[in-house]
């Protein structure tokens, strides 16, 4: 079955056509970043990421299907990112989706944005099937979610307030590191000293599955600030290394608790943090030392991309998850 797929919940416009049955392969994935648009202000500005997708989205769907060599009319269904999301970028993505599948009299298929994510490693690992524990990380979303089918999820532990990816990215804004600082900050933690500074754990203390990262983020930045009103320099290296550390150390703590619970029989991670090599690793480490399996998408699969929401529009469409031309969009995950 052939899936014809939208994404644009944010600052990526993407499209692309999925293969999915007994193989699940992707024929395309075209992906218009806006990343050089948005260093300018230090993050994504909603309307300016709006109008960059009107922009875009007409044009790398048929780029889409160019290099999937297959027409329009071959393709079985429509799916598209209906939430969360920054609500003007999803509704340029959802409407050009209600246009196309109802034009060509396709079935339409909304997928959640989150659930896209996991569904990121069902291309990457063939044999992965639920059920199993998945730990989605992002600029927005960082929660820990039961996977009971493909179309089941349950969320058993969230943030409170800042996701992971937002913590990265705001650390590394005061240190000077321009919009976005993710990557910046994976490759100064494997120069620095992971123990250098002591910083709070983002792990609740209530015997929750939990996070807050705005304690840390606002100690880290406090930190910072002491240090410049000094007159003292900024071990950025050794910063972003014990940074990384306590975050790192914060999510395997739930994960321990996660497992005594009996909540994780697998361990499934995703969304743009997954990219971190630090956090591969560590879940790495964590799963063999528990004897339990462990998928991470690829890094081209890490971030936002329309393949992964082809993916999980499949299983949507086999559940008969469909909507017709009054679908909306929303900013919420709920």
């Amino acid at each position: 079955m052939y899936i014809l797929s939208i994404e644009s919940s944010c600052d990526e416009t993407s499209a692309a056509v999925v293969s999915m049955g007994e193989e699940r392969k992707i024929l395309s994935n075209v992906v218009a970043s806006q990343i050089e648009l948005h260093a300018l202000y230090g993050g994504v500005v909603p309307e300016i990421a709006g109008r960059a997708h009107i922009e875009a989205i007409s044009r790398i769907t048929y780029e889409a299907l160019e290099q999937a060599e297959l027409p329009l009319n071959a393709v079985d269904a429509v799916a598209v990112t209906n939430r969360p999301g920054l609500i003007g970028a999803l509704l340029v993505g959802v409407s050009f989706a209600k246009s196309l599948a109802v034009s060509n009299g396709l079935p339409l298929v909304p997928v959640h944005h989150i659930r896209g994510h996991i569904a990121a490693n069902y291309l990457a690992h063939p044999t992965l099937e639920p059920p199993f524990l998945a730990l989605v990380v992002s600029g927005g979303h960082t929660s820990l979610i039961e996977v009971s089918s493909y179309t089941d999820f349950r969320t058993v532990g969230r943030t409170r307030d800042d996701a992971m990816g937002e913590a990265f990215d705001k650390v590394a804004r005061v240190m000077g590191i321009p919009y976005p600082g993710g990557a910046v900050m994976d490759r100064l933690a494997s120069e620095g000293d992971p123990h250098a500074l002591l910083f709070p754990s983002a792990a609740i203390a209530d015997g929750s599955l939990d996070f807050s990262f705005s304690g840390l983020k606002t100690h880290v930045i406090n930190v910072l600030h002491t240090l410049r009103q000094r007159g003292e320099p900024i071990p950025k290296a050794d910063v972003a290394a014990s940074f990384t550390e306590t975050v790192i150390s914060s999510v395997i703590r739930k994960l321990e608790l996660a497992l005594e619970a009996g909540r994780c029989p697998a361990l499934v991670l995703a969304g743009g943090v997954s990219a971190n090599s630090h956090l591969r690793r560590a879940l790495t480490g964590f799963a063999e030392k528990k004897g339990i399996p462990f998928c991470c998408p690829p890094l081209p699969l890490c971030g936002d991309n329309a393949a992964m929401i082809g993916a999980q529009g499949y299983y949507e469409l086999l559940a008969g998850h469909t909507a017709g031309a009054d679908l909306n969009a929303f900013a919420s995950a709920e």
